[in-house]
């Protein structure tokens, strides 16, 4: 029975019109008349008591859902002998199948931004605890609203899964072509079932032709025909990629919703440019036909790391890092062709000259402007392409409180890490609670000036892991990506370099096939910085991995599954040649981190949650709760060099986009703060010794792990290595 227009359900939702029907219900566009906005109502026709109560359990689940590519799902409610209802956010737009219409097909490079908004959205769905499925993915639920964002719309169908209990807010229903066979009884659906929903969808964007039916495929009477069959200028990668998602067996399909958003990235059919934003389509295109596509050709390294000597892909760069190695400075030109830059200098210049004019005469009338602009012509003479080149930001030894640095500026929030406001921040989406208030002991104010730490072998230098060889071995390089050189030989790979407090050893792990979070079997090693006198700490069986040097030199902090294959955090004393633990028993704690006066220690545990930053004392009493980021997945803490603030790796339990957050070490502070604003992922970051700059592991084009810096506040990001290895575990020389 379908609503007429003009009708009211539940005397709050007027019913404007009707936006689309199916064989369970209709969904709407309403008013609703409590708040004044616009949403779309769902209906469900199957209205037994058994669907209502399952409605009811689920729509609860799904009203708790916040994710951008998603819409919010606001009420829910039964019409007795009618139906069952969810009202959502009303999203403007047109859908896939409707920019198709329009437009034409997508290009290759759209049709992966696409894929991976939409991939993001179903990592949140299916890192959810309980686990949601969509289960109706198709270019009818794919909106692109006006601004050229992508929302994956209408949970009419999504299933539940909670323990062994699979519920369903709908029947199980199956659109041919874009239902997997398991969709249509043939077995259990999961979150499996999306990947090969959204597969066909991005099948049918490049192609213009509905893929074969899954059933029909399953059962031997048709083959799927090849992408590259309907639309020859599809590259073979990106045809590949999208026809494995949409492999008859779930087994065969990409495991996880990240793993396909991998496997699209590294198609490499988007430039580093546009990968950099956000990841939107275009709100309106001119001409039907889709654009051209092509491969990128693959580049030559001149040595064993090639290093860009230019920002990061589609960035400039706001100064150089620091170089005191005699190394040649990595800042990136203007951007400008050659004969253009002289004109943009003056231009700059001169608006620069009228602004301050205009501040100078106000501050006659208004002083308080004048410093105001002491603080922001600086930012804006850095931030000119053609003088950044030509300037290096240096580290004062004491913190410039006028300084909008989270390192440099103890006075202020944690909020000012992003050069911009963050409407996403972390204290929005990751469900803190405020109410929640840690007991914590006193911090050190501003004033404060921590133990210093000695220093060695020089600030411009970084060590880092790399698979270029074949197994990852232990490198040194200097930080601007210059004379990078083997360190280690280990027969079966060596990761987690660690400084010793005076810049003149190493403490690393081995064997290392890989960068883990857990390592069996592994065992903690200390080398010279030059190669010579290696030799391990000793063991007993199990792992001991994540290696934390204490600031006077005197003791390594580690993980190790020597009791009960139970991650624990152990001391080792190197004077006495001693091993104690220094964690509570029956709980997971690893990644130790020390405060630069080595009093505190940051750790990782599952105490309270999946996994979260705490921090306790050096003997492993009193220690309290720091992060707060509800169900995401906190790690690898890492102190600024001042103790005030503690920077982390963030992601889903699940999957999801690793982002470096930070917050500030202080009573009572719940807010966490995202670096940068773009989605790139970003993991593992070290601190540099004056704390001016961070080193850490990103991967922005999909793969190809590399070293890159940044300040502190995201800015100047550059990257330091890039050839075909995989980079990772940074650690900056003291």
């Amino acid at each position: 029975m379908t609503i007429e227009r003009g009708s009211r359900l539940i005397n709050r939702y007027l019913i404007e019109e009707i936006l689309g029907q199916g064989g369970m219900g209709s969904i709407y566009r309403a008013v609703d008349e409590n708040l004044g906005v616009q949403v779309a109502v769902k209906e469900n026709l199957f209205t037994s008591e058994e669907y209502a109560r399952q409605f009811r359990r689920e729509a609860v689940i799904l009203a708790n859902l916040r994710h951008p590519n998603l819409p919010r799902v606001t009420d829910h409610f039964v019409i007795d002998g009618q139906g069952q209802y969810l009202v959502m956010d009303y999203i403007e737009g047109e859908d896939l199948r409707e920019r198709i219409d329009r437009q034409g097909l997508l290009s290759d490079a759209d049709t992966v931004i696409l894929g991976t908004a939409v991939c993001d959205a179903l990592s949140y769905l299916h890192s959810r605890q309980p686990q949601v499925v969509h289960r109706d993915i198709k270019p009818g639920n794919i909106k692109i609203t006006p601004a050229g964002n992508v929302i994956l719309v209408d949970f009419g169908l999504a299933k539940v899964t909670q323990g062994s209990q699979v519920t369903s807010t709908g029947a199980r229903a199956m659109t041919p072509g874009y239902s997997p066979p398991e969709q249509y009884g043939t077995a259990r659906t999961d979150h499996r079932s999306d990947i090969f929903s959204l597969g066909a969808s991005l099948y049918m964007a490049l192609t213009g032709a509905l893929p074969e039916d899954a059933l029909a495929r399953a059962m031997g009477q048709i083959n799927l025909t090849q992408i590259r069959k309907h639309n020859s200028k599809v590259s073979r990668r990106l045809a590949a990629v999208i026809e494995k998602a949409m492999e008859l067996r779930p087994e065969q399909r990409y495991q996880t919703a990240d793993e396909f958003k991998i496997a699209l990235f590294n198609t490499r059919v988007i430039t580093g440019k546009r990968a950099a934003k956000e990841m939107t389509l275009a709100p309106v295109a001119s001409g039907a036909a889709a654009a051209n596509n092509y491969e990128p050709a693959a580049g030559s390294s001149p040595s064993l790391f090639s290093v860009n000597n230019q920002a990061d892909q589609g960035y400039l760069s706001s100064g150089a890092p620091p170089n005191q190695t005699g190394g040649a400075s990595i800042n990136s030109a203007s951007g400008l062709p050659a004969k253009n830059r002289g004109l943009g200098c003056w231009l700059s210049a001169a608006i620069l000259l009228i602004v301050v004019a205009i501040i100078v005469g106000a501050s006659i009338f208004q002083p308080q402007l004048l410093n105001q602009a002491q603080r922001w012509i600086p930012d804006y003479i850095f931030s000119i392409p053609i003088l950044a080149s030509s300037n290096t930001p240096t580290a004062s030894p004491t913190p410039n409180l006028e300084d909008t640095s989270l390192v440099a500026a103890p006075d202020q929030t944690a909020t000012q890490i992003s050069s911009s406001p963050t409407p996403d921040s972390v204290s929005e989406t990751a469900g803190i609670t405020p109410t929640q208030t840690p007991t914590r002991r006193p911090r050190p104010t501003a004033t404060d000036t921590p133990s210093p730490t000695p220093i060695g072998g020089g600030m411009g230098q970084i060590a880092f892991a790399s698979d270029l060889t074949g197994l990852p071995q232990i490198y040194l390089m200097n930080s601007d990506g210059t004379a990078p050189h083997q360190i280690t030989d280990m027969p079966e790979g060596a990761c987690q370099p660690a400084w010793s407090p005076d810049g003149g050893r190493l403490a690393f792990i081995a064997p290392c096939g890989g960068n883990q979070e857990i390592y069996p079997g592994a065992g903690i090693f200390i080398i010279n910085v030059d190669g010579s006198d290696l030799f391990p700490l000793p063991s007993i069986p199990g792992g001991d991995f994540d290696p934390a040097w204490s600031p006077d030199g005197t003791k390594i902090l580690f993980t190790s599954l020597r009791d009960f294959n139970r991650a624990q955090i152990y001391e080792f004393n190197l004077e006495e040649n001693s091993t104690r633990s220094i964690s509570a028993n029956f709980v997971r704690d690893s990644q130790p981190a020390w405060s630069p006066d080595g009093k505190e220690i940051a750790f990782v545990t599952t105490r309270r949650g999946p996994s979260q930053i705490w921090i306790m004392d050096q003997n492993g009493e009193e220690a309290f709760l720091l992060s707060r980021s509800g169900s995401l997945k906190d790690t690898q803490p890492e102190w600024s060099p001042d103790s005030l603030t503690i920077m982390f790796t963030q992601n889903e339990v699940i999957g999801g986009v690793p982002r470096l957050v930070a917050m500030r070490v202080e009573e009572g502070n719940l807010i966490e703060t995202r670096v940068i604003r773009e989605v790139i992922p970003m993991r593992e970051a070290a601190y540099s010794p004056d704390g001016a700059w961070i080193a850490f592991e990103s991967w922005p084009e999909g793969s190809n792990h590399d070293i890159y810096i940044m300040t502190p506040n995201g800015n100047g990001r550059q990257r330091l290595t890039d050839a075909d290895g995989f980079e990772f575990d940074p650690a900056w020389r003291p």
